[in-house]
């Protein structure tokens, strides 16, 4: 097993964050702060380290540390980072290894300045784009894709930083959404299939780019709208400006940030996702139908889904699992006895409402299989007289490399398990998946396009090697 990962990381069996990227152009206004709340808005997108690069147009200062938001910054520190443009970064590592200095955002230098990357995503060329620039001469200060990305935007072409981020795209290839600072202006860049969200807002006069709305509204900030894929937007003093957009044929949005990773309360599409889900939850109940009493969902990301369920189904929605949010991602080890019972350190069941009643339980996903049937267990412990697992997601067969942890692919249950057969071992007394084509129904996006990868084996770009989590720490 990877050694580097919390202990909690196998008892929580749900794909594991990406990144959340935050900048802001506002002067007059303490931005070191409003970047901390906004990172702190997007603290489920990550949670090993966190940092905070500010300038006060001639200055840049940077201040990174592991941990979470609340812990890698304090009074001092915030005091310390002036200026009135700031990105900043709460990571979780799906590219090089959980170390201080991973922790983004990523400062690099050019003949142009210095400029300071906050990256969301992956790239699947990273080890190729990495030799080139060694060969160059380069020296690498990380081992994340994200300096090797930065690098490439500092070395390419181009008289302004604007053009060597367009320069730089016609190389990178996979996932990026990104909030880049220098000197003196702040940009926002997403890759041209539009993997990962990225949107931008308005703070009065001021602008704002966050990964998703849910941490505009919490500095205070109303949304405008979406980074299109391929899109260049440049802010400086004299406001947003959109820089033309790199076309691409396709477009691959992650489904996983529909299901699961987003915020309920965030819009992807203009449109909320806690409305979203619930209709997945819809769509669930009309293709797998149970001879039930209730419906739980498990907390708190498919409560959505099953409240969608429900009223689909015409069955009572009722919480019965109750979860710790106290509980947060532990580094400290459990002995194998509490690892056999560690579902209980996350939730509990409520036996009152549970006794005698056939169970619809709602999940998001099902990804190693290892939390599922100690939570079959505990509804059942509790008085449940059936379980009947449900899931607004298609089974999860195939890794993910572009920027979400789901593990290898001899680790997933369903590449190893037929559906019926996840069911059995999960001890449920009957099982259900959202099909590929519901769950692109119940989306209802007009746009379209998403990557399907983790469910179909069918990436959006070429993947030139294998590419682990631990890649470019072998390197």
């Amino acid at each position: 097993m990877r050694s580097n990962l919390p202990a909690d990381y196998f008892l929580d069996d749900h794909p594991h964050e990406e990144c959340g990227v935050f900048g802001i152009y506002a002067p007059g206004v303490d931005v070191a702060r409003l970047t901390f709340f906004g990172l702190f808005a997007l603290q489920h997108r990550g949670q090993e380290s966190a940092g905070i690069a500010t300038s006060d147009g001639a200055r840049i200062g940077v201040k990174t540390n592991m941990g979470l938001v609340a812990q890698a910054f304090d009074e001092d520190d915030l005091l310390h980072l002036t200026g009135h443009i700031a990105v900043g970064h709460t990571r979780y590592s799906t590219s090089g290894g959980n170390r201080a200095c991973n922790a983004g955002p990523i400062r690099v230098s050019s003949d142009l300045g210095d400029l300071v990357v906050s990256h969301n995503g992956n790239l699947t060329n990273a080890m190729h784009l990495r030799a080139e620039l060694e060969a160059d001469g380069e020296v690498f200060e990380t081992t994340t894709d994200s300096e090797i990305l930065a690098k490439v935007i500092a070395q390419s072409a181009g008289a302004t930083i604007e053009q060597r981020i367009r320069s730089a795209m016609s190389r990178l290839v996979g996932a990026y959404s990104l909030a880049i600072l220098t000197d003196d202006r702040l940009f926002a860049v997403r890759d041209p299939l539009g993997v990962r969200p990225l949107c931008l807002g308005q703070l009065d006069d001021h602008w704002v780019i966050a990964s998703e709305s849910c941490a505009l509204t919490t500095v205070g900030a109303t949304y405008e709208r979406e980074v299109e894929p391929g899109e260049i937007v440049e802010i400086d003093g004299t406001g947003a400006h959109s820089r033309g957009i790199v076309p691409s044929r396709r477009h691959a949005m992650c489904l996983l940030e529909l299901i699961y990773f987003a915020r309920p309360d965030s819009l992807i599409h203009d449109e909320r996702l806690h409305l979203v889900r619930q209709r997945m939850g819809r769509q669930l109940a009309r293709e797998h139908p149970a001879d039930a009493d209730i419906v739980v969902g498990l907390p708190d990301s498919a409560t959505p889904a099953a409240i969608g369920y429900a009223r689909e189904s015409g069955l009572p929605f009722t919480e019965a699992l109750i979860k710790n949010r106290y509980i947060g991602r532990t580094f400290i080890q459990p002995n194998q006895q509490l690892r056999r019972t560690g579902v209980s350190l996350k939730f509990n069941a409520l036996p009152e409402v549970l006794e005698g009643k056939r169970v619809v339980l709602v999940d998001d996903t099902i990804v190693r299989g290892t939390t599922s049937r100690p939570i079959v267990q505990l509804l059942r412990n509790a008085g449940a007289k059936e379980v009947h697992m449900r899931v607004h997601a298609p089974p999860i067969m195939w890794p993910c490399y572009l920027g979400v942890d789901l593990a290898r692919r001899e680790e997933l249950i369903a590449a190893r398990m037929s559906v019926p057969e996840i069911g059995e071992h999960i001890g449920a007394d009957s099982i259900g998946y959202l099909s590929l084509d519901g769950l692109i129904t119940a989306i209802q996006s007009p746009r379209g396009g998403f990557c399907t990868g983790c469910l179909t084996g069918h990436y959006p770009v070429a993947i030139e090697r294998p590419v682990d989590k631990l890649a470019l720490e072998r390197a």
